[in-house]
């Protein structure tokens, strides 16, 4: 079998719009934050609710930051109380004592993907209102993926589920 090398091969066309959102917890790094863009862009992320001192650097996100909608908020509780109110199922990105594998997860098609910091992750008043958390298992030190490297596998997981939208 011979196989072709394609440069910048064009993204699969979705059918629909994703109806899904990413909702951060304010995070320590806007390099981070720029990353996560870029992995939405190219998941077709169409919106990203950060909190806290949310700055993009644009040479990590690249087309997301153009591709992805950037909403810049004080708080996160509010954010995942109006978003519950808007029909999203609030699924935490967190390890929990009652948390699913990520690959044992099947995700809703409106999902609101919430992400918490990368030191203390999503707070109790988040917590409380998720209606799922997905982890994704380690098998070495440290005890997390980076924040961004976690969203990252939470968003394609998603689009594996979903790959038309």
């Amino acid at each position: 079998m011979k196989f072709e090398h394609i440069r910048h091969k064009p993204p699969t066309e979705l059918v629909e719009e994703r109806p899904l959102v990413v909702a951060c917890s304010p995070l320590r790094s806007n390099v981070n934050l720029s990353t996560i863009f870029r992995t939405a862009g190219c998941c077709g992320v169409r919106e990203i609710i950060a909190t806290g001192n949310a700055r993009l650097i644009g040479k990590i996100a690249r087309d997301g930051a153009e591709q992805v909608n950037l909403i810049v908020k004080n708080s996160l509780p509010p954010v995942l109380k109006k978003l519950k109110q808007e029909g999203y199922t609030l699924v935490g990105l967190e390890q929990t004592t009652n948390s699913t594998p990520l690959a044992d997860y099947a995700f809703p098609k409106k999902t609101a993907l919430v992400i918490g910091s990368e030191r203390e992750g999503l707070s109790d008043e988040c917590l409380i209102q998720l209606d799922a958390v997905v982890e994704i298992g380690v098998w070495g030190m440290p005890y997390s993926y980076n924040v961004a490297t976690a969203t990252s596998m939470a968003l394609y997981e998603y689009c594996r589920q979903y790959p038309t939208g």
